[in-house]
C-alpha cells in the first residue's frame, strides 16, 4: 500500500500590485473622461451674441463682476456682493498685483444698463486696459 503524503497547500495570495495598477489606470481614465464645468454662483440669463468667442483653456481666468436682474454687483467667483466703490478699490488692488489683469462683466439680460456703464466707468478709472475687459454672453442657440 502506498501513502501519498499530502504537500500543504498555501493560502492563495492577493497580488496587491496588479490591483494598485488597474486602479491607477481607472483613476487616469475617470479623469480624462470627465468634463470640468464651473457653476455660476449667480443664475444669470446671459443675453446672446453671434460673436461670441470661447476663452481658451490656457488663457488666464478672468476677475468676473456679475449684475443680477436688481442691478447688484457681485464679485469674484463666490458673487460676493459690492459697491461700486469697493469695486474701484479691489480693481485696483487686482491691477497692483496683476498689471495685465482681465474683467469679464457677466450681467443678466434684465439688468439696468447703467450699473454696466458703472462697472466700466469704475474699470477706467482703476486703469484697467481696454483689451482685458470683455463681456460673457451666451452663444446662440444654446440654453
Amino acid at each position: 500500500m502506498q501513502f501519498y503524503v499530502r504537500k500543504r497547500r498555501q493560502a492563495p495570495a492577493v497580488i496587491i500590485v496588479a490591483l494598485i495598477d488597474i486602479l491607477i489606470v481607472l483613476l487616469i481614465f475617470l479623469m480624462v473622461t470627465t468634463t470640468f464645468k464651473q457653476q455660476p454662483a449667480l443664475k444669470l440669463a446671459l443675453p446672446e451674441s453671434s460673436q461670441a468667442k470661447k476663452t481658451g483653456a490656457s488663457e488666464d481666468a478672468p476677475l468676473i463682476v456679475s449684475i443680477d436682474t436688481n442691478g447688484i454687483l457681485h464679485l469674484g467667483a463666490d458673487a460676493k456682493p459690492v459697491s461700486p466703490e469697493r469695486l474701484k478699490e479691489e480693481l485696483l488692488a487686482a491691477v497692483a498685483k496683476k498689471p495685465d489683469l482681465q474683467l469679464a462683466i457677466s450681467a443678466d439680460q434684465r439688468a439696468p444698463i447703467g450699473q454696466m456703464v458703472k462697472v466700466m466707468d469704475v474699470c477706467k478709472e482703476a486703469k484697467l486696459k481696454s483689451g482685458g475687459v470683455s463681456l460673457f454672453t451666451k452663444e446662440p442657440g444654446k440654453p
